[in-house]
């Protein structure tokens, strides 16, 4: 489930090929039981099931379950995976972006995103990173490294070296606590004068803080800062499993370009990732 929308100046525009490649997904979509296979799916704890399985948790015939996945199969919203004599049925991750950007670019709210996070947690404070809070960005660095669902990067890069890489006065952590428990930075797409104010963004939470609020307003103070510093676009590339991730950035004016897939490999498997973009109003 890959497409690539053109962005104009009233907004997005719909060709007649997306038309009918989103047609052909909400028709599917269209019957209610396929509605409750893949929320099964999705809601499953393993994130995978045996086709028996769904076909008792919708009360429903084996036979008539197999017909479900192999249409769903047909349009991408499913992977069915052989292990042993069993197949095992798991949602298209990327679908998790895919079809709510179909139905956004379908009724063009795309045109008018939101500004920035709302609801801000009021016990997590944001300011400006300094050179003391590397050691914390690190750790919580790693551990986004550790999961493979945060960056391709696969080794732990120096403070010398990742401090390297951003803006200067782009680079923020969040605390709770009296303590770092996120951070977020902007380094820049090109060395072109022309790309001035295009930055590619980062956003890293520690895993016991998450829940609490911090990317939420991490993302207020990068995309309310960059504003201020005259960038006018920021740009990010999410893993589609990533999903709250993906809905973080939607909610602070990120729209999905693109699902690109197999782009690059991590760890020798190839990796699709969600291409996200926030632009500010230059009018």
């Amino acid at each position: 489930m890959t497409t690539v929308i053109e962005l104009g100046r009233t907004g997005p525009t719909l060709g007649k090929a997306e038309a009918e490649s989103y047609a052909e997904w909400f028709a599917v979509l269209a019957d209610p039981t396929r509605v409750r296979l893949l929320h099964t799916l999705s809601t499953s704890r393993t994130g995978a099931m045996r086709i028996g399985d769904l076909a008792a948790a919708l009360e429903i015939s084996q036979s008539t379950a197999s017909h479900h996945v192999e249409l769903l199969k047909k349009v991408g919203f499913v992977v069915v995976d052989k292990v042993g004599t069993a197949s095992m049925v798991s949602v298209n991750a990327a679908c998790c972006t895919g079809l709510p950007h179909a139905a956004d670019v379908v009724m063009g709210t795309l045109s008018a995103p939101p500004c920035c996070p709302e609801d801000l947690p009021a016990d997590v404070t944001t300011r400006p990173l300094t050179e003391g809070d590397m050691a914390a960005v690190l750790a919580i660095y790693a551990e986004g490294l550790a999961t493979r669902n945060a960056t391709f990067e696969t080794r732990l890069p120096t403070a010398k070296q990742l401090r390297g890489r951003w803006l200067p006065d782009l680079a923020w952590v969040a605390e709770l606590d009296e303590e770092v428990v996120g951070w977020t930075a902007v380094t820049p797409v090109s060395a072109r004068e022309c790309y001035a104010g295009v930055g590619e963004t980062s956003v890293y939470v520690t895993d016991s803080a998450r829940g609490r609020g911090v990317g939420k307003a991490l993302l207020f103070t990068q995309v309310m800062e960059a504003d201020r510093a005259g960038l006018w676009t920021l740009q990010t590339s999410i893993f589609p499993e990533n999903r709250a991730s993906l809905a973080l950035h939607h909610g602070a004016g990120y729209r999905t370009l693109a699902v690109r897939n197999r782009i690059a490999q991590l760890d020798g498997s190839w990796r699709d990732t969600v291409l996200l973009e926030r632009r500010r109003d230059l009018t």
